[in-house]
């Protein structure tokens, strides 16, 4: 067991950097272990003070998910790389229809890098994983030499349960099918844009990132038959409904006047020349169900304070396989293709 007294106040949380004896393995790197990450992350399983966890047994069928986040900038209206870290990968376990219980995180450190960033990035990550009602339970911590990699690099896996006894993922969406939304599209995205551009507009636009776990167990209690449940992360709206049309081999129709998106969100968009069907979100979920549990679905959504803007969007057709249009708000119709090339890069 690590002595949680000795020594651990000679890191300097206020003005200390990041060197290359805090990934040696030696007193440096239990400094650093103590001062910032037990100090934010303990639970019943992380105290053991191994380098893994043994967990209780679970006796559904195991959700298993993992993720790499690179975002720039580090720390961006509405979030930062900590809260991004743990709600994506708590909402990558919910989209399997489970329950996400753990979650492990490993950090890539840069030489120089701002001890006092590194303890505001892991209280954020132990705040959001207190939101979610997940346990952080075992990672790891790498330093790299400075300019090998950018301040800091998170990566995750979440383990979680199912909480229905079949599959839910983008093969099942079917002819009938009704498609919602859980809110309004772009958010995530744009702030890390007019962030990372220093661009000012008269509302500060801020990301979505928030875990959404308990909003999908209401929306699965509600509407117990639901098909297809996923983030519509990079690529946005457009490029995770085109990846289920092509999986379920179906066509899927929307109406533009349905799907929200903030005025400040619609009004970056365009002065730069995007759509904001393919800017990504962090909070937001696609719920594919039978048209005849799609209200039910709605209202467990709208009940929940990150559904307020949740939406049925559109339906699902046999004829049009692997596509995805979109009723215009003239009255027309056109493809909503996948997106072709890179608009944000490190948003995520």
């Amino acid at each position: 067991m690590i002595d949680r007294t000795k020594d651990v106040g000679r890191l300097n949380l206020k003005t200390g950097t990041v060197d290359m004896t805090h990934g040696a393995g030696g007193l440096a790197s239990v400094q650093l272990i103590e001062a910032v990450f037990a100090k934010h992350f303990t639970n019943e399983w992380l105290d053991v003070g191994h380098d893994g966890a043994l967990l209780p047994p679970i006796m559904k069928p195991v959700a298993v998910s993992c993720d790499a986040h690179v975002v720039s900038p580090l720390f961006f209206p509405g979030g930062d790389i900590g809260r991004l870290a743990i709600a994506g990968t708590v909402n990558d376990v919910s989209m399997c229809g489970a329950k996400p219980l753990y979650i492990t995180a490993s950090f890539i450190l840069e030489e120089g890098f701002s001890l006092a960033q590194l303890d505001q990035i892991v209280d954020s990550m132990a705040k959001t994983a207190q939101e979610a009602g997940v346990a952080i339970v075992t990672g790891d911590t790498k330093v790299v030499e400075k300019g090998l990699a950018d301040g800091v690099y998170v990566v995750t896996s979440g383990i979680g349960e199912a909480l229905v006894d079949h599959p839910i993922d983008g093969r099942q969406a079917c002819a009938g099918d009704a498609v919602l939304i859980s809110g309004s599209m772009g958010d995530h995205g744009m702030a890390i844009l007019s962030c990372r551009e220093n661009m000012t507009f008269e509302t500060t636009i801020e990301s979505d990132a928030a875990p959404l776990n308990q909003m999908v167990e209401a929306v699965l209690a509600a509407a117990p038959n639901t098909h297809v449940l996923r983030d519509p992360t990079r690529g946005g709206l457009a490029a995770t409904l085109n990846e289920i049309a092509n999986q379920s081999r179906v066509g899927i129709v929307l109406d533009e006047s349905a799907i929200v998106v903030k005025p400040e969100v619609a009004a970056a968009c365009e002065f730069l020349g995007l759509d904001p069907l393919f800017v990504a979100n962090e909070g937001k979920m696609i719920v594919i169900c039978p048209k005849e549990e799609a209200l039910a679905a709605l209202a467990a959504m709208k009940a929940h304070s990150l559904g307020k803007d949740a939406a049925i969007i559109g339906e699902v057709f046999e004829a049009g396989a692997g596509t995805v249009e979109m009723t215009t708000l003239m009255g027309g119709r056109r493809m909503v293709d996948w997106l072709n090339s890179e608009q944000l890069p490190r948003i995520c």
